[in-house]
């Protein structure tokens, strides 16, 4: 019997890699989009053979109709309080009024439930959506992934291809936690298809130090790349603090510049302990000198 999973946020970049990896996994596959989507992004989710309900995302009725039959739905949507509290809420209460059992947020993140309020925003709103999804009936799974793997191609503070240097934060021999989209999709789509996860699964393709981030680099490149103390974590945190109170206008921005040294407060604050990643045996984890090598090759 096939096994209908429905996925809100199916349009973008994460959304749309789960959508493949459920399609690869023989799963029925239905996707939640606005009604003013682009049409060519939704005819490509229908050639694969995903069947694309149009809807007001405040509308319940319509997103009742839309989860009936299914065995989980999965948020992969991307925003402020407005759609990760507020749009995911209604998503949830459409899924428990058509009997879904199973819902999966959009955390997707580092392991928010091991940080301190304010030390991350958009972690702390994932956080309130996650106070109202448990006090609810239905059967939630987190999957906490630390950072994607495609930020080290991005030349962050913590590999900076560009002054060849490794920045840190507190400790050089700190692990962080990484998983690729790719990874990350693959992982939730047999999440998905499992009747029995528990509330929170914890995974990372690799996990690597600054110090062990120099070797790899400068084995990948060929060059040699310096390791640089960037400061403590907590001011990292009080940069943060000063940072986000003197840009008041980037509440209203997903990524603004104070958000983005949030997150690597994060990654140096928090790990992933312990691992879940070889709850699915089909998962195949993506390596760091793969990460680095795919970067090298795009130039």
């Amino acid at each position: 019997m096939t096994t209908t999973i429905l996925v809100a946020g199916g349009t973008g970049n994460l959304g749309g890699r789960i959508i493949h990896a459920l399609l690869d996994r023989g799963a029925d596959v239905r996707a939640l989009v606005r009604s003013g989507t682009d049409r060519a992004k939704v005819e490509k989710l229908e050639q694969r053979g995903v069947k694309v309900f149009r809807v007001d995302m405040s509308d319940v009725p319509q997103l009742t109709r839309a989860c009936a039959g299914a065995s989980c739905v999965i948020s992969a949507l991307q925003g402020l309080h407005d759609v990760i509290v507020e749009t995911q809420s209604v998503l949830l209460g459409a899924a428990i009024a058509a009997g879904v059992p199973r819902f999966i947020p959009s955390d997707f993140s580092s392991d928010f439930t091991r940080l301190s309020v304010g030390d991350n925003r958009n972690f702390d709103l994932r956080r309130a959506f996650n106070e109202h999804l448990d006090k609810t009936s239905i059967a939630g799974t987190s999957i906490l992934n630390g950072a994607f793997g495609e930020v080290l191609t991005y030349n962050i503070p913590l590999l900076d291809f560009q002054q060849k240097r490794i920045g840190y934060w507190e400790d050089p021999d700190w692990r962080v936690d990484f998983t690729t989209m790719d990874d990350t999709a693959a992982f939730t789509a047999a999440a998905a298809l499992d009747a029995a996860t528990p509330r929170i699964l914890r995974i990372a393709s690799f996990q690597i130090s600054p110090k062990e981030l120099v070797t790899v680099a400068g084995e990948v490149t060929k060059e040699k790349f310096e390791l640089v103390r960037m400061g403590s974590r907590e001011e990292l945190a009080a940069h943060n603090r000063r940072d986000r109170a003197a840009h008041p206008e980037g509440e209203q921005e997903i990524y603004p510049g104070w958000q983005q040294t949030q997150y690597l407060h994060s990654m140096f604050s928090v790990q992933n302990e312990p691992l879940d990643n070889d709850r699915y045996p089909e998962v195949k984890w993506t390596s760091i000198r793969s990460v680095l090598a795919g970067a090298l090759r795009r130039g």
